[in-house]
C-alpha cells in the first residue's frame, strides 16, 4: 500500500535508479495515474512495453514502486503504484560525497528539463484549454532579498499549502468529485543567484 509520506532518498543506488530520464517519466505518470501496468504507461511515455517493464522492475527493485491490486480480470497484467507520496532528496544527504551530489545533480538537471518541455507544451496548446483554464494557470515570478532562513521558511510554507490542496483534491477525486478536474503542474524555484542571465 502506497505510503502516505515522502521518501527520503539518501542512497546511491536508488539515486541512479530514478536519475534516469525514462524513469522518472515513468515515475511521474505512474504518480498521476496511481495505478497502471506497464501497457499503459508505454502508451503514455510512448516506449515499447518490453523497455517500460523493465525500467518498471528497475524503480521496483529500489522500493520507488510497488505492485499494485489488480484492477482488471486479466490476471496476466501487472498493475503498478508509487509506494510513497513522493520522493525527497535533500542536500545534506549529499553533501560531501561527490558521487550522491553527481547523481543528486544529473536528476535535478532531468526534471527541470522535463518541466521545462511540459510547460512549454502548456504554452504551445494554451489556446485548447477553455477560457476559466486559462485564467486559472499561473506564470509569476518574484525576486525578493531574503537570508537563507528566510527562503528556507518559504520553501516549507509554499510546501505545505501544495500539499494541502494536492491531498484535498485526492481525497475529493477518493470520494468520487471528479468534475472539472485535470492534471495540474506546481513548480516551484526558489534559490540564490548573483546577477541576472544575459
Amino acid at each position: 500500500m502506497t505510503s502516505s509520506e515522502s521518501r527520503r532518498i539518501t542512497d546511491l543506488g536508488t539515486l541512479k535508479a530514478i536519475a534516469h530520464p525514462l524513469r522518472i517519466r515513468l515515475y511521474r505518470a505512474l504518480h498521476v495515474a496511481r495505478t497502471a501496468t506497464a501497457s499503459q504507461l508505454a502508451e503514455e511515455v510512448d516506449e515499447a512495453v518490453s523497455l517500460v517493464s523493465y525500467h518498471l522492475r528497475k524503480l521496483a527493485e529500489h522500493g520507488l514502486i510497488e505492485e499494485a491490486e489488480p484492477q482488471s480480470a486479466d490476471g496476466r497484467e501487472r498493475w503498478w503504484q508509487p509506494s510513497s507520496y513522493g520522493v525527497t532528496i535533500r542536500d545534506e544527504d549529499v553533501r560531501g560525497t561527490p558521487e550522491l551530489a553527481a547523481a543528486s545533480d544529473a536528476l535535478g538537471r532531468t526534471i527541470e528539463q522535463q518541466r521545462t518541455e511540459l510547460q512549454r507544451r502548456f504554452l504551445d496548446e494554451r489556446l485548447t484549454w477553455s477560457d476559466e483554464w486559462r485564467s486559472a494557470a499561473i506564470s509569476s515570478e518574484w525576486l525578493p532579498r531574503l537570508t537563507a532562513a528566510e527562503l528556507a521558511a518559504l520553501n516549507k510554507e509554499l510546501g505545505a499549502i501544495c500539499e494541502k490542496y494536492d491531498r484535498r483534491a485526492r481525497a475529493a477525486e477518493a470520494a468520487g468529485d471528479t468534475e472539472g478536474r485535470e492534471n495540474v503542474a506546481v513548480h516551484l524555484h526558489g534559490f540564490p543567484y548573483r546577477g541576472l542571465p544575459r
